[in-house]
């Protein structure tokens, strides 16, 4: 790593919301660390950790006494979906990467999302073309899913759910301060929260502030997720997509309602610096 490098302001932050992660920690981090330093341009990894109860902040201090861009962020357990507002609110980046700890999409991919945003995108959206390897439920609800959030809260997306994304910081920024589902921490939560819905409601923001959305096609393994409850989460987020769209009605989120979607099916290039 160059002084410029750990010196510079940081072009790209990979943010990595972090719920008793200690098993997948000491692979993922070296990893997300090689892709960021083959791009060439200064950048920072924030590990937000979500409340948790094993050696997931020890971990992250351990790389981080190594690798000065590497921070971490400890948060209340509060659900994935304040976890991911935390860091992208404290993102330092031009652009900022939101990542899956489990790395079902390998980090080579998120140079896709990066060259999304170079081209004029605001928001870039990872889509996974299939779920290879996922059991049969998880496509029973994956499809389930698609049908409701078109019909309550956005059309024209493949796949609102991937965990990897990127906004340009100042997007980032209009768009998470406004959204109003998990903004704020939980209070006595024991258990995971998925917060599947919070997806939704971003891009709804998005498009009502007529930011320009790519939906960017990725590679994409499935990766067991043993934080997911299929009847508790499924009800959850469908409760959540009513007050999605009880806020549209009612005018909560603000901004005109145009919107613009674009789907990259090959995207040209990488990250620029500039």
């Amino acid at each position: 790593m160059n002084d410029k490098q750990s010196t510079s302001q940081p072009v790209v932050s990979i943010i990595i919301p972090a719920y008793n992660e200690a098993s997948r920690l000491p692979a993922t981090l070296p990893r997300v660390l090689a892709f960021a330093e083959s791009l060439g341009l200064p950048f920072e990894i924030v590990v937000v950790d979500d409340g948790s109860t094993d050696s997931t902040r020890q971990i992250v201090r351990e790389v981080a006494a190594a690798h000065p861009e590497v921070r971490l962020i400890e948060n209340p357990h509060s659900g994935k979906a304040f976890t991911v507002r935390t860091g992208m609110l404290r993102a330092a980046g031009r652009y900022a990467v939101q990542a899956d700890a489990d790395l079902s999409t390998p980090p080579s991919e998120f140079a896709r999302l990066i060259a999304a945003l170079d081209a004029g995108a605001h928001v870039a959206i990872g889509s996974r073309a299939g779920r290879p390897g996922a059991p049969w439920y998880r496509n029973v609800m994956s499809y389930s899913w698609r049908v409701l959030v078109a019909t309550l809260g956005v059309r024209g997306f493949q796949d609102t759910q991937c965990g990897f994304k990127a906004y340009r910081a100042e997007t980032a920024r209009q768009v998470f301060s406004r959204a109003l589902l998990y903004n704020a921490p939980a209070q006595g939560l024991k258990k995971a929260r998925v917060t599947a819905a919070s997806d939704v409601e971003l891009l709804v923001i998005a498009r009502r502030l007529s930011y320009t959305i790519a939906e960017v096609p990725l590679e994409w393994n499935y990766a067991e997720n043993t934080k997911i409850s299929p009847v508790r989460d499924s009800l959850c987020a469908f409760v959540d997509l009513l007050r999605i769209s009880w806020h549209v009605v009612r005018g909560a989120y603000g901004g005109p309602a145009g919107y613009a979607v674009a789907v990259i099916d090959d995207v040209p290039g990488g990250p620029q610096a500039g």
